[in-house]
């Protein structure tokens, strides 16, 4: 069977990263960047012995990154990601489902649709896997803004986003200390889920809990609307249990003051490992002088993403609440 470019791409990467990793002595992740470094600079570092040089070298002849799709590069990327994260026990380090990075993008597109011009921000952008799916999907001019604190991730995003010729201002640091940054027009991103370790920080936020850590989730979304332009869109991964936890009342409160509850679809439990782990996608607009609250919120609940009948249809009726709500960041 004849290999799709997807596959030509991962295998290419795995087989490379493997042949790294050996040389090294380095985690498949950490292999798997400088071996992007490699395939972007098309050059292998001096710091590698004869026989180590000599086999790289060979395998980067047997590639050309222009021949291949942005889409292509990001897809081959994130399964070789995938299987440097298999096994991973940090909550970071999970990538967002293709699926959920396409009913993002269509959100993104819906939403902005009147738009010309569009300055995004992914303020837990981990691998730039989400990120540059909805850029890629985007008929518009970016600017994109980004941050992760991981160092291993934010080296990952930013050669995903140089081999997709994509330009991306990455911030390297604690997502919620301030950022020099002018406010977007829409933030994406999969929010990171669980405690707050810096107490001191959180103190700034509205959201911060009365005793003990804060929910990082909740101050990911005060962090979102704080860098977001009045009328602009918020759309979060978030867990399912976000209105139902111990501090969802202060969450719903912070929310009436600031945002509009544009919608919330509920992904299909099918699409994660566990109940527990099940997520929705949050749609807020920041509130502003010429918004209002939609007549009627989106509320959807996806089927499973194989059933594609039942998939064409929940699309088909999104389309027709979009066709009926107002379009643009500062409109009625």
């Amino acid at each position: 069977m004849e290999q799709t470019n997807v596959e030509l791409i991962f295998n290419w990467l795995d087989k490379t990263t493997e042949n790294v990793q050996q040389a090294k002595n380095e985690t498949f992740l950490d292999s798997l960047v400088l071996t992007l470094e490699m395939l972007f600079e098309k050059d292998v570092p001096e710091n590698f012995d004869d026989i180590a040089k000599h086999k790289l070298n060979q395998l980067l002849s047997e590639i050309k990154v222009s021949d291949f799709q942005h889409e292509e590069i990001r897809k081959g990327i994130s399964l070789a990601i995938l299987k440097g994260m298999k096994g991973s026990t940090q909550q970071q380090h999970l990538m967002t489902p293709d699926t959920v990075s396409l009913i993002v993008s269509y959100l993104a597109n819906k939403l902005l649709s009147s738009q010309k011009e569009v300055a995004l921000f992914d303020p837990a952008s981990g691998t730039g896997n989400l990120l540059t799916a909805v850029m890629n999907q985007l008929d518009k001019d970016v600017a994109a803004y980004a941050a992760e604190v991981d160092p291993t991730l934010i080296g990952l995003a930013v050669l995903n986003a140089n081999l997709q010729e994509k330009e991306v201002e990455f911030f390297h640091q604690d997502s919620l200390r301030p950022f020099l940054m002018e406010p977007v027009d829409i933030v994406i991103s999969d929010l990171p889920v669980g405690y707050y370790p810096d107490d001191v920080s959180a103190s700034d936020y509205e959201l911060k809990s009365d005793e003990g850590h804060s929910y990082s989730h909740h101050l990911f979304i005060e962090q979102s609307l704080t860098y977001m332009k009045e009328g602009a869109y918020f759309v979060g991964v978030v867990p399912e249990f976000l209105f139902d936890s111990d501090q969802s009342d202060k969450l719903h409160a912070f929310l009436q003051k600031h945002a509009h509850i544009v919608g919330v679809i509920r992904l299909p439990e099918s699409a994660f490992k566990s109940k527990q782990q099940a997520k929705s996608i949050l749609i807020l607009q920041k509130k502003g002088e010429a918004t209002s609250d939609p007549k009627q919120p989106l509320l959807v609940q996806m089927p499973s993403f194989k059933n594609a009948h039942a998939m064409a249809d929940i699309l088909k009726k999104m389309d027709q609440w979009f066709a009926s709500y107002p379009k643009g960041i500062n409109s009625k």
